[in-house]
């Protein structure tokens, strides 16, 4: 959700990062997605009054008996994301250790602003206000209580709620994607709970969940544009509202997307999002310097305070007894249903498509940086822009009667008739059917490329899918979007899209769930290890004391000064690291313990030799080398590459990077280094066990030892 103006998820950071290619598709989860999509956007379509008289009974059905699990869910996340955020876990970053930020705080900060921000922002924000002032779910209509509830309820419809969700798809994605280098998928994030189970039938069908639930939520924000824009057209063009304009308006948007797949202008598409944002922030301030300052200012405070000291009590209030003996002049059980349980239904969908572009911005952040940021820094701006639009839309609905029942029956004029009673009323709508337009045309384009991303194997978090396939997903989002919009009366309503959403979030919404606990298993699992570092660190100390050889000073430095192309790495790699692993696996082998070394892997044309020692039903002892290149340092003077890249020979464990290399190991020090993380091992083992009290697995992330992609395998 708020889409539009987001930094484009294909824009990559060209520095640290080789250019990342295209993958293949994933025929399981494509095909399974493809025909689901398909055959209920042609089903809407041949039988459009069938189709939504049953997506509203699926719709009340799940409303009636899961709302309650949609409310725990929302609460659930948020404390999860606070409590990692605040918690030891916090200092963890996204990436190996020694990793920092891609980008800088301030343009890190700006893209998660702009995330924030989309034409259902634009839409809502008056549109709910007024509604609720009309029929509030408690109290009076038409009251300053009732004026003073609706901001408020419309804030935490938007607030740190949603937030949460993102926050902890996206830090999951990213923690194990770039910190265990997993590849940048769903599935993978489940990993400490499926193991390599999610390889198979159910790692295709959280994806496909996860592909279901984000079409659907794209294809909602995409119907809310649509008929937005429409009215916008007809004030500035005349163009008359109904299905030619609304279905040109489709079609525009598989236009945009499917020029930009194929002659990849998605920088230009970055930009019109950098535009849309500036000229968002423009009609905020012109808002509230044209209104009453004053009174928008106070509002704010109070809406902010409001939100703050109600937060606990509305984010479980499923209004229970209400529904049973409804109070007069209240609807609860419209309220929870159309607003709040799709609210958390529409945040569900969207937050693969969000949480993977905020994963692809952050690596190196840490997670309390992660977490607290996608909290704190989105939701400041739509608290500005809901109270300051939301505000300014109930002072005039309280003197102008007509003004709220059009924006109450007709969500879409509201916005548009709020911008007409300012000067300039012109201009500010020229400028905000603009704003809407570039918000429509990005949540498109992007929308295609991720649901590309979703049903491909990439070879890299950075890279894209092939064009064919986002072509292919922008013709599918336009048709959806068509079908459901038509879907009934066909009058362009959005109400079936809503409903289709709150039915399509309902599998992904376990994943979700599911998304927390791993998360929560492999940070404590990586606790562990951390402290078992404490156990064996006087070991490796009186392990240092005695290995001084003469030249050992000396191979040390020179390890130093050497920046290796991937041929002197190879040499290395075949004359010292996989003798080193054959000696280690030798020596077990004596005592009856089974070790093997697996020469199979590679990364970049270089070999990833693994050395895997077996521990019957304790979590096994995995010691990979894995060649990684990276720029050259600028005061490099020995140099063996023949560009600006040299390749480090870093040590993967089970839990990802241990942020060294072994760049100038001699052999003997290679085999001290198994030495001393397979003692680190045992001290792991034995503070799991007496942390848990029994051997089953406990969240240990083991990726597939035959990823196609040639990812280290933990």
């Amino acid at each position: 959700m708020s889409d539009g103006a987001r930094p484009h998820p294909s824009d990559r950071d060209t520095g640290p990062h080789p250019e990342a290619s295209t993958g293949s598709v994933n025929k399981v989860v494509f095909a399974a997605s493809a025909v689901i999509v398909l055959a209920f956007a042609i089903w809407a379509l041949a039988a459009p009054e069938a189709a939504e008289s049953v997506i509203g009974d699926v719709r009340d059905f799940i409303t009636r008996w899961f709302g309650w699990w949609y409310f725990i869910l929302a609460t659930g996340i948020v404390a999860v994301v606070v409590f990692v955020g605040a918690s030891k876990y916090g200092r963890y970053r996204l990436g190996p250790e020694e990793s920092r930020p891609e980008y800088s705080l301030f343009t890190w900060t700006a893209m998660l602003f702009a995330a924030g921000i989309g034409i259902d922002l634009m839409f809502f924000s008056v549109a709910e206000p007024v509604t609720h002032f009309l029929a509030p779910p408690t109290g009076p209509p038409e009251t300053n209580f009732a004026a003073r509830e609706a901001v408020t309820w419309t804030v935490f419809h938007y607030g740190v709620t949603g937030w949460a969700m993102y926050a902890l798809m996206g830090g999951a994605l990213a923690y194990f994607a770039f910190r265990h280098n997993l590849p940048l998928t769903i599935r993978a994030a489940l990993y400490p709970i499926f193991g390599r189970r999610v390889e198979g039938r159910w790692g295709d069908a959280i994806d496909v969940a996860a592909v279901l639930g984000t079409i659907f939520g794209i294809a909602t924000s995409l119907g809310i544009g649509v008929v937005q824009l429409n009215f916008g057209l007809e004030e500035i063009f005349g163009i008359s509202q109904g299905k030619g304009a609304q279905i040109g308006l489709i079609i525009l948007s598989v236009v945009v997307a499917t020029a930009s797949a194929i002659s990849g202008v998605d920088r230009g598409i970055r930009r019109l999002s950098e535009i849309n944002v500036i000229l968002a922030i423009f009609l905020l301030v012109y808002i509230l310097i044209a209104g009453r300052s004053d009174f928008l200012l106070n509002a704010l405070a109070l809406n902010a305070g409001d939100y703050v000291s109600t937060f606990l009590d509305r984010t479980l209030d499923t209004f229970a007894w209400d529904q049973i003996n409804p109070p007069p002049n209240n609807d609860a059980q419209a309220f929870v249903d159309g607003w709040t349980l799709f609210f958390w239904a529409w945040w569900v969908a969207w937050a693969p498509f969000v949480g993977l572009f905020l994963a692809r911005i952050s690596r190196g952040r840490t997670l309390r940086q992660f977490m607290f940021g996608v909290l704190v820094v989105p939701f400041s701006f739509i608290l500005l822009w809901v109270s300051i639009f939301g505000n300014s839309a109930l002072e005039v609905a309280r003197g102008n009667a007509d003004f709220a029942e059009i924006t109450a029956t007709a969500p879409e004029a509201g916005f548009y008739s709020l911008l007409e009673e300012y000067p300039g009323s012109t201009l500010l709508i020229g400028v905000a059917t603009i704003t809407g337009l570039l918000f429509y045309i990005t949540s498109a384009d992007s929308g295609s490329l991720v649901m590309g991303n979703f049903t491909s194997r990439l070879p890299d978090p950075m890279a894209d899918c092939a064009r064919s396939i986002r072509v292919f997903w922008s013709l599918a989002i336009g048709l959806l979007t068509l079908s459901m919009l038509f879907a009934g009366g066909g009058d362009g309503s959005i109400l079936t899209l809503q409903a289709a959403t709150v039915i399509m979030g309902l599998p992904f919404s376990f994943v979700l769930a599911l998304i927390c606990i791993s998360l929560l298993k492999a940070l404590r699992t990586e606790s562990y290890k951390l402290d078992s570092f404490r156990t064996t660190l006087p070991n490796l100390i009186a392990a240092g004391r005695g290995a001084a050889d003469q030249g050992g000073w000396r191979q040390r430095l020179l390890g130093t000064l050497r920046h290796p192309g991937p041929a002197a790495t190879q040499r290395f790699i075949t004359s010292s690291v996989v003798p080193a692993m054959h000696e280690v696996a030798g020596e077990f082998a004596k005592e009856g313990i089974t070790a093997t070394v697996d020469e199979s892997g590679s990364n970049e044309g270089v070999s990833s030799p693994r050395l895997v020692v077996d521990l019957a039903e304790e979590p096994r002892f995995d010691y990979c080398v894995w060649p990684t290149s990276a720029p050259t340092p600028t005061f490099a003077v020995r140099t063996q590459s023949h560009d600006d890249r040299y390749f480090r020979c870093e040590v993967y464990l089970s839990e990802g990077s241990q942020g060294y290399s072994l760049n100038g190991y001699s052999r003997e020090q290679i085999i001290g280094d198994i030495l001393d993380q397979y003692e680190r091992h045992l001290g792991y083992l034995h503070l799991r066990r007496s942390a848990t009290g029994n051997v089953e697995s406990d969240g240990v992330v083991e990726a597939p030892t035959d990823d196609p992609e040639g990812a280290p395998s933990p």
